[in-house]
Parts: structure tokens; C-alpha cells; sequence
């Protein structure tokens, strides 16, 4: 579960006319109308060439699939089949658990799993390594999917408005996937869904495109500061209990390393050779990039390869990244006077059939029953107690 990340204010120059900071939030390019001053007669259509403004679908498109696939979980979940005590029962069998299992007004943690949340336990031993992807596509409740998607349609759109689709829509689930790979290295515990680790691949896609085409950009270092005061206010809020910063911090990181190869801007006065009229002599042969955005495309390219091999080869070996890091956890939650970072401990005692199964909880007695299968693992059990005992 996660938070959703806000949007920054970073304004890009008009050769003509520089823009001040107004406070708008959003990235802003260059006004495709405006062109610079020069004496060349051929200026306006060689040395400045104006950024494409896309129309914005994709992103749209992502929205409305997570809410198809939140609807659908709801569906599969039908919690009056399965308790008496749901929430809003009127709605039927998309009324939601009670509010001690899943506070966030959703389904059921076996539902999100059955529907392919990202549980280690069934990465590592029954290969199901699509989970890294499917999780960032499912939602934890009403309240996790309005905040995830309102998030992305701030920042999304305006991303998608100024590099297209293609570019924004990898960058998405690149991060997204990034951020489920750290998150299943450190929580080996508990189920994990939600987009935020792609949301924050796009902050970190933001972040980078600043400083890769830093010589664009007016008022830079208001623009910088700005955005990482949002992204370090949006991490921070990962702290606190039940949000999964580990899928934050994966996905930024993602994100931040991608946009330095997505993102890429050519520099101004640099002329498309193509455009150059027969006979007509270029003022001057400015290359398309600087020096420094080809090491920082680069090193992003080899340090991303690296990470994710080094990465799903320590998950598939069942790496338990808590082991060698022994202050890591503080990254997801960091405990209080107000709150605590562990888990509630339950236990269950169990007895099972060929095709049931059937467990108590060992605090106050609840009973429930459950399909069984011979291969079910420790961490099927776990989740099956505690939403029992809850």
C-alpha cells in the first residue's frame, strides 16, 4: 500500500520571453509557438525545433484499468459468501471486509493474492515471477486506488503532454516493477499491492530529466529545490506503518535512472541535418547533446541492467535482504510512541482434510474453513490466520 506522490513545479525557458516560477504545478517545455531570435533567415526551422506536444492517452487508459481490475477483485472477493460483518452491505457481493481486516474499504488479503499480489513465498518457490508486474495493477481498498490514480493523472498526464506515450508508458512499468523486485528483497512477510512505486518512478523520472537537460531550464535550482522537497515529504511519508516504502524507494530509483535515458532533450542550436536546405552552409555544428548526457545515459543504462539481474538473481535464490541490513527496516517504518512496526503475532491451530481446511484461531477460538491443496505453503497459512484471527 502506498502513498500518492505529489507533483512538482519545475518551469522550462522560452528563448523569447524566460518564465518565472508561478507556482503551476507541472513540467513545463518550450511554447511550440515562440522561436529565438537570430539573424539566419532558416532559424525557425533548423536551430529551434520545437518539442512535440503529445496528446495525453495512456495514462488515462492506466487509470481506467486499475479501477476495471479493483472492480473485478471486488467481485471475485464477494464477502457476504464468506462473513456475516462486511461494510456496506447493501452493495452486495462488492460490499467490502470490515474495516479491522482492511481499513482502506477493499477486499480480502487471500482475494489479492488469489488475484496476484506479490507474495515472495510464491515467487521464489512456486515461480510465479509475474506477480512482480500484476501487484502494481491491484489495489488494496477505495481509498488506495482513488489516491494512487489521482496521483498519476497529476503527474502522468503532463509527462505523457511533453515525451508521449511510449517513453511515459515504460518509464511506468519499469519503475513499477523496480519497486516490486526491493520491495519482495526486503518484506518476505506479508502480501504487497498498488502503483505507488510507479508513481514515484515517474517523480524520479522528473527529477532526472531536470538535471540531464539542466541548460534548458530556467529558474534551475528553484525548480530543483522545489521537486526534492516534494519527493523527500512523499518517502517520508513511507515511514509510517502498512505503507511499503521499500516499493518507493525501488520504484524512485527506477525512475530516476530511466528518465536519464527516456527523457533526453537535444540542446538548443543544435540543427537537424535534414532541414538544412541544399547549398545553405550551417552557422555553426553544435552536436545534438552534451557530453554529460551521454555519461549520464550510459551509466544509467549499465547501473539498470546491473540492478535488476543482481536483483531477481538474489530473490530467486531467496535472499532475505533484512539479514545484511540490520537497519534497513527503518527505511518502511520507523516506530514511535504513537504507532508500532510490528506485525501482530497470531497463531492458528490446524487440521485439514483432502479438499478443506480447517483452523482456529488460538486467540478467542474463531473458527474458519478453507479450500485445501496438498502444496500450500507456510505463507498461505499465515495469511489465511491472520485474517481469521483479525
Amino acid at each position: 500500500m502506498g502513498s500518492d506522490p505529489s507533483q512538482s513545479a519545475v518551469q522550462s525557458k522560452s528563448l523569447q520571453n524566460p518564465r518565472r516560477g508561478d507556482g503551476s504545478a507541472a513540467v513545463h517545455p518550450l511554447n511550440p509557438s515562440s522561436a529565438p531570435p537570430s539573424a539566419s533567415p532558416f532559424a525557425s526551422i533548423d536551430e529551434y525545433r520545437p518539442f512535440r506536444k503529445w496528446t495525453s492517452w495512456l495514462v488515462p487508459a492506466f487509470v481506467v484499468a486499475n479501477v476495471i481490475v479493483f472492480i473485478v477483485t471486488m467481485y471475485v472477493n464477494d464477502c457476504p459468501k464468506r462473513s456475516d460483518r462486511c461494510v456496506v452491505r447493501f452493495l452486495g457481493r462488492f460490499s467490502f471486509q470490515r474495516l479491522k481486516e482492511n481499513p482502506l474499504f477493499g477486499p480480502s488479503s487471500s482475494t489479492l493474492s488469489k488475484m496476484g499480489a506479490l507474495d515472495v513465498d510464491k515467487v521464489v518457490h512456486q515461480h510465479q515471477g509475474w506477480r512482480l508486474v500484476t501487484c502494481m495493477w491491484l489495489h488494496a481498498g477505495v481509498v488506495h486506488v482513488l489516491a494512487n490514480m489521482l496521483g498519476l493523472l497529476f503527474i502522468g498526464i503532463r509527462l505523457e503532454n511533453e515525451f508521449g506515450f511510449v517513453r511515459i508508458g515504460l518509464l511506468y512499468v519499469i519503475s513499477g516493477f523496480g519497486g516490486s523486485l526491493l520491495s519482495a528483497l526486503f518484506i518476505k512477510s506479508s502480501i504487497s499491492v498498488g502503483a505507488s512505486g510507479a508513481l514515484f518512478g515517474l517523480l524520479g523520472g522528473m527529477l532526472s530529466e531536470l538535471i540531464i537537460n539542466w541548460t534548458i531550464y530556467a529558474n534551475k535550482f528553484a525548480a530543483l529545490t522545489t521537486l526534492v522537497l516534494i519527493i523527500v515529504i512523499n518517502l517520508a511519508v513511507g515511514i509510517l506503518p502498512h505503507v511499503d516504502n521499500f516499493a518507493h524507494i525501488g520504484g524512485f530509483i527506477s525512475g530516476f535512472l530511466l528518465g536519464f535515458i527516456f527523457l533526453i532533450r537535444p540542446q538548443f542550436g543544435w540543427i537537424r541535418q535534414k532541414y538544412v536546405p541544399p547549398g545553405y552552409r550551417r552557422p555553426s555544428n553544435k552536436p545534438k547533446h552534451k557530453l554529460y548526457q551521454y555519461i549520464l545515459w550510459v551509466v544509467s543504462v549499465l547501473l539498470l541492467i546491473a540492478g535488476f539481474t543482481v536483483g531477481l538473481v538474489l530473490l530467486f535464490r531467496g535472499f532475505n535482504a533484512n539479514k545484511h541490513c540490520s537497519w534497513c527496516h527503518y527505511l518502511s517504518c520507523v516506530p514511535t510512541s504513537k504507532w508500532s512496526c510490528k506485525q501482530q503475532l497470531v497463531s492458528c491451530s490446524a487440521n485439514h482434510t483432502d479438499t478443506q481446511l480447517f483452523l482456529t484461531c488460538d486467540d478467542g477460538g474463531r473458527t474458519g474453513t478453507y479450500p485445501y491443496s496438498g502444496n500450500m505453503t507456510d505463507n498461505a497459512y499465515s495469511t489465511l490466520c491472520a485474517q481469521l484471527c483479525s
